[in-house]
């Protein structure tokens, strides 16, 4: 009598690889008035008047300031906005978007 052999079945399974996150961050400049930017940070980022506050005292004492972390496509799109935001006024407000290690 013959044996059979049985090879279990396998399944491979992708797995889906979340997308690269990049940081927006502010750039402090001496010309933009400090409740301009609080005004944008919370329009654009949705922050309370205390997280805008904070973010952009940090911005002016250190220069710059990590706002948040987005995919790509959301950073640079609200980068952008708030960067817009402050030209519309005349103001050399400044956002930039980098990848995230």
């Amino acid at each position: 009598m013959a044996e059979n052999i049985v090879k279990p079945k396998t399944k491979t399974r992708s797995k889906t690889l979340r997308p690269k996150l990049y940081k927006v961050i502010l750039v402090n400049d001496d010309f933009t008035p400090r409740e301009f930017v609080v005004q944008v940070l919370k329009a654009v980022f949705r922050m309370n008047e205390t997280q805008a506050y904070g973010v952009m005292l940090t911005a002016h004492k250190r220069g710059a300031c990590v706002i948040a972390v987005f995919t790509k496509d959301v950073a640079e799109t609200k980068a952008k906005e708030a960067t817009d935001l402050g030209k519309s006024q005349g103001y050399p407000l400044f956002f930039t978007t980098e990848p995230e290690e």
